[in-house]
């Protein structure tokens, strides 16, 4: 004997569907806002740094968040901080823009040619794995003392992550789209400027972080063990001068410095990311 089960079906009540659709509330709202989760982030870093801080009680290895804030508001408003954040950045920048040039015109080259690939190829592999402040000893023989040394170790820190995400953006190109820039009649440096870059502009963009965040730990690392460059050290130098006066608060007030212009960075690449690859649907 067998028996049939029949399947009902119960549409939702009002009541489940009004709570569906129940609108969120302000605190939901203003939580789902990342900038505001971030930011408890670090509130509660803050709090934990300046809790452990007073229980140790030892300025002179670990002050409290307090007093590396006020370090950091009197650096820079009654000291010098503020000058050498820009003697850093300029440095930096200029390093990092040699960098990106270097390193567009070797992945042009390697999408070009088949011996341009095998260069490319042969160059990151022997170069990539070399850390850029190894090289500094070598740029103080070649360059001196002067900018133009830590400017080779931020080129080379830049260029070969920069030339390898380019490259590997180029490949990724589809046949179709170099053929519509081949119709139009674009040849070298108009075809890698108007097809290759903004087609591959997701790899490209992944590279320019890479460099930066490269470019910019090799920057301080260098200050601190290069000192001064034409009588005005960066921030690096800062925190090293203050390590030695055994001014503990000022040195988490010059890391806080690399900190903040770090994360600052970091959210203008989300901000280009966010006008640029999200909203041509180029993620990937």
């Amino acid at each position: 004997m067998s028996s049939d089960k029949v399947l009902t079906f119960t549409p939702p009540t009002v009541e489940a569907i009004a709570d569906i659709a129940r609108p969120l509330s302000r605190a939901e709202r203003i939580w789902n806002q990342a900038l505001v989760r971030k930011g408890f982030i670090l509130l509660l870093l803050a709090v934990l740094w300046q809790l452990y801080a007073r229980q140790l009680n030892n300025p002179l290895i670990f002050p409290t968040f307090s007093e590396s804030v006020v370090a950091l508001w009197q650096a820079f408003v009654h000291g010098e901080l503020g000058s050498r954040v820009q003697t850093s950045l300029t440095i930096l920048l200029s390093g990092y823009a040699i960098g990106i040039v270097l390193a567009t015109l070797l992945a042009a080259l390697a999408n070009g040619t088949r011996l341009g690939n095998d260069l490319l190829e042969v160059l990151t592999a022997m170069f990539n794995p070399l850390p850029a402040i190894a090289l500094l000893p070598l740029a103080l023989l070649w360059f001196g003392l002067g900018n133009g040394s830590i400017t080779f170790v931020l080129v080379h820190a830049v260029l070969w992550p920069v030339a390898l995400s380019t490259h590997s953006g180029f490949a990724s190109i589809s046949p179709t789209i170099r053929m519509v820039g081949r119709n139009y009649g674009l040849t070298g440096m108009q075809f890698v400027l108007q097809i290759l870059i903004p087609a591959a502009f997701p790899a490209i963009l992944t590279g320019l972080k890479n460099g930066w965040a490269f470019a910019w730990r090799t920057l301080i690392a260098a200050e601190l063990v290069f000192g001064v460059s034409s009588g005005s050290g960066g921030i690096g130098w800062f925190i090293y001068e203050n390590k030695n006066q055994l001014e503990i608060a000022y040195v988490f007030a010059g890391l806080l410095t690399v900190i903040a212009i770090g994360v600052a960075m970091d959210s203008l690449f989300r901000l280009v990311e966010q006008r640029t690859v999200n909203r041509w649907g180029m993620k990937y």
